[in-house]
């Protein structure tokens, strides 16, 4: 175990390690992270407490099975021009050599050689194998390894399979080795240099630096370790260019080495996935910025319809109060002709007056106050459709630029749901628009509007109200009429009691209209109001779970996004520790 050769400072980063890591596993399952990222972590966590991992990669026929060998000094492993690694072959220190199964394509095998102790090796299936999960499985080891050796062959090398594969391992921020195998079947050493001249040139521009690059021959290696021949092995040896890789692995990787690598290898995987998954935050936060600007669009739209309304009604409201006035004005001109000392005798038929009254005075007011409130009643109705028309058109435009696929976990839980709300709201509103009934509307109002514009004893004006007002207004003038007549005084008296009277007939007629005006508007403005807000109310309900979702995802990726950045720091600084600098 890795524990076992830790001293104290370099236990106490692995504990610290160990917990950042598992803090990061928190908040990725907490943010519904891809089950086989969270399965990386996990890995990355237990690799912490193994050996230093070697992990050998590379097409099938370079020679990773016999570089491994030639490391080892014996044929443990089986090499062949055909793939000959169909599993991933862990090689660790046992007293006695053997293979056996561990799972699914993945074999354990024991090697009596020393520095097996403090190194495990992987070999791997060829990058470009035939079977796909052979390379899912190379894959699924790279995040696990503290160092990659990347073998190459010199018949073709960097082949566009391995120039793919070795991007996938940049993204881990692996340490990489890269191995050119079977120098010895090129011509001499210009075509050596040639070739690693040409590996280190693509691969300095794939992976952004200079790659130590170590050109040998596997084969030749193996035969001088198992070549009993002094001579003979030392020509062999010498050939073979094994030397410095050896030496590299075994010495310029020692304890103090390995144990950074091992540090720093989790580590990295674990920047990597918390990077990733900011940016997925980012880009999920982004997408909510937009659904916030649609929701708090569609909410000014709905206050801009409130106002408008509201100073559209005001407008419609005066229509209505200015056939109150004509009426006024027509009475006013009625009482200055009809209450007169020359009319008396007409004054004292009172039902006379009255149907002169309402002919003259009263006339079409309840028919033109009722027409108007027709007219406010299609006009809301008209004005409620046109706002769901205007909602679901908005909608439409908003699904219609953002409907592109999301790549990677965008497409997983969140954007199926937050598609699926604003698909939602788009179609109840196309479904209210498509079977929005006109008529059904206006009769539903009418029954509210109407029961309040009754309650004003408006529509009943001209039978009720008004008339009931002139016979009161009247009765008591036919009656000093008759006294004045009876005592012959007409003339002396006359001249006072009419006007007097024509002045308070014109007041309570004021007043009348006036009171009737201010009830009018009163119970209109409330019945309009009322209809208004269920209106509005209607389309609020509409968007209010795309609502929810959209403000709901913003305060939970919010403080994810708070989780990861802290976290992404953590990670920087305990970097700067492992390395000292």
């Amino acid at each position: 175990m890795l524990r076992t050769v830790l001293d104290e400072r370099q236990a106490e980063l692995l504990r610290e390690e160990r917990r950042r890591l598992q803090e990061l596993s928190l908040i990725l399952a907490g943010f519904e992270a891809a089950p086989e990222d969270l399965a990386t972590l996990q890995k990355s966590i237990l690799q912490l407490d193994e050996l230093f991992l070697l992990v050998t990669v590379g097409e099938f026929n370079s020679g990773k099975s016999a570089l491994i060998n030639a490391l080892l000094g014996q044929r443990f492993l089986a090499e062949g021009v055909t793939p000959t690694t169909t599993r991933v072959h862990i090689l660790k220190y046992g007293e006695q050599a053997a293979t056996e199964p561990k799972e699914e394509f993945v074999s354990v095998t024991t090697c009596p050689v020393d520095f097996l102790r403090e190194i495990n090796i992987v070999d791997t299936p060829g990058t470009n194998a035939i079977i796909r999960r052979h390379e899912e499985i190379t894959e699924d080891f790279v995040p696990r390894s503290d160092l990659v050796l990347f073998v190459t062959s010199a018949d073709r090398p960097f082949t566009e399979s391995e120039r793919v594969f070795l991007e996938r391992i940049r993204n881990w921020g692996k340490k990489v080795v890269i191995v050119l195998n079977k120098i010895d079947i090129l011509e001499g050493e210009a075509d050596v240099e040639k070739v690693v001249g040409f590996i280190t040139e693509h691969a300095q521009r794939l992976l952004g630096f200079v790659p130590e690059v170590f050109p040998l021959s596997a084969k030749l290696a193996l035969q001088a370790k198992t070549t009993a021949d002094g001579a003979e092995r030392e020509r062999l040896w010498e050939a073979s260019r094994f030397a410095p890789l050896e030496r590299y692995i075994l010495e310029t990787l020692d304890q103090e080495s390995r144990i950074r690598l091992k540090l720093l290898n989790p580590l990295g995987v674990a920047e990597r996935l918390a990077g990733q998954y900011w940016k997925v935050v980012d880009e999920r936060l982004g997408l909510l910025r937009e659904d916030l600007e649609t929701i708090d669009n569609i909410a000014r739209q709905l206050d801009l319809y409130r106002e408008d309304m509201r100073r559209d009604f005001g407008f419609r409201l005066s229509d209505m109060e200015n056939i109150l006035y004509e009426m006024l004005s027509r009475g006013m001109d009625f009482f200055d002709n009809a209450v007169r000392l020359r009319h008396v005798f007409d004054l004292i038929d009172a039902e006379r007056v009255r149907r002169s009254f309402e002919q003259r005075v009263v006339a079409d007011t309840p028919q033109r106050i009722e027409a108007k409130v027709q007219e406010l009643i299609d006009w809301l109705v008209e004005k409620d459709l046109s706002q769901w028309q205007a909602v679901m058109e908005y909608l439409d435009k908003r699904r219609a630029t953002h409907h592109e696929d999301v790549i990677g976990p965008l497409s997983g839980p969140f954007e199926y749901n937050r598609q699926a709300l604003l698909e939602s709201v788009g179609r109840a509103a196309q479904e209210v628009v498509a079977s929005y009934d006109k008529e059904a509307e206006a009769r539903e109002i009418a029954e509210s509007v109407r029961a309040a514009v009754a309650g004003a004893a408006l529509l009943e004006v001209g039978a009720v109200g008004l008339g009931t007002l002139l016979t009161i207004a009247l009765s008591s003038t036919v009656a000093d009429f008759t006294g004045i007549l009876a005592a012959s005084v007409v003339a002396a008296l006359g001249l006072f009691v009419i006007p007097a009277k024509r002045r308070r007939a014109k007041a309570d007629l004021r007043a009348k209209i006036e009171d009737m005006k201010g009830r009018l508007i009163t119970a209109m403005t409330a019945q309009f109001e009322r209809e208004m807000e269920r209106s509005l109310h209607r389309l609020e309900e509409a968007i209010a779970p795309y609502t929810r979702f959209v403000k709901a995802e913003r305060e939970k990726l919010e403080q994810v996004e708070g989780k990861l950045k802290d976290a992404l720091e953590a990670l920087k600084v305990l970097r700067v520790r492992i390395t000292g600098s």
